[in-house]
């Protein structure tokens, strides 16, 4: 684990308290680039950006956000197109990817389990199916501070997980979830492969990478949209055998969001 990050740990508080998608948003379109993370935050917990809600929800919401989030160099990206309005429908896809850079948990549920229980056809999920998981977890040595959950806390993590997945699209809303049919739109999608391009080192491990899982696409997948983008000129995809290769038009994900926030100012 890099120094600085959390992850590798498991925590039960930021799943608790949820995505936290509609608050993200808000606060990242008022983010203050020219203030500290501490400033800026510091409007959430006065109730100045985020007006409903209770002082602690607010102090929460913070909390949150400042453990999730690294406004001014990782999520950098995120926090620019919120600025300039970017359509949740595109954005919320990248918070996903974003918060699990730095969470443990979210990550392993989502690839792990979840998208298994997906490829294996399971029609509803209840929060008592997440219940082995979380103790397979804990037998693997994935605890929080050395110390084992509660009943009370595991119920409330198996909850919180599967509602995280519902606030993604991934799954219905209610007690009994059900996997939606999602798909990436296509700057979402191009995002994700320059991110995975530039942080696995080659193209044959962007398009084999875990990380797909979490949006419900195999390799498979994720081959068919880069040959659809390559028919419509926005990406090169050329296999041979095992051989990949994926020439973007952007040399990074900078300047591919550099254009992506031109054409929203566009629009």
């Amino acid at each position: 684990m890099t120094a600085g990050t959390r992850a590798g740990v498991v925590s039960s508080f930021t799943v608790i308290k949820g995505s936290l998608l509609p608050e993200t948003y808000e606060v990242f379109r008022r983010w203050d680039f020219d203030q500290s993370k501490k400033e800026n935050l510091d409007q959430v917990r006065d109730g100045t950006w985020l007006t409903g809600g209770t002082a602690n929800w607010r102090r929460d919401v913070a909390k949150v956000l400042n453990r999730r989030f690294d406004p001014d160099e990782r999520d950098r990206n995120l926090v620019r197109l919120a600025q300039v309005g970017c359509p949740r429908e595109a954005w919320d896809p990248l918070v996903l990817w974003h918060i699990t850079r730095d969470e443990f948990l979210v990550r392993d549920f989502l690839t792990r389990w979840l998208y298994t229980e997906y490829s294996a056809g399971t029609f509803r999920l209840r929060p008592a199916d997440v219940g082995p998981y979380l103790h397979r977890l804990a037998e693997e040595g994935h605890t929080q501070d050395g110390q084992p959950w509660s009943k009370s806390t595991r119920s409330r993590v198996a909850s919180g997980l599967l509602q995280m997945a519902a606030d993604f699209g991934l799954l219905s809303d209610g007690s009994v979830r059900e996997f939606r049919s999602f798909h990436l739109r296509d700057r979402s999608f191009l995002y994700l492969v320059h991110e995975l391009l530039a942080e696995k080192g080659g193209a044959r491990r962007a398009l084999d990478a875990v990380d797909w899982r979490m949006y419900l696409m195999d390799s498979g997948r994720v081959e068919a949209e880069l040959l659809r983008l390559h028919q419509f000129r926005k990406v090169r995809f050329e296999r041979a055998g095992s051989l990949v290769e994926i020439e973007l038009p952007h040399p990074h994900t900078d300047a591919f969001v550099d254009d992506w926030i031109s054409q929203e100012l566009d629009a």
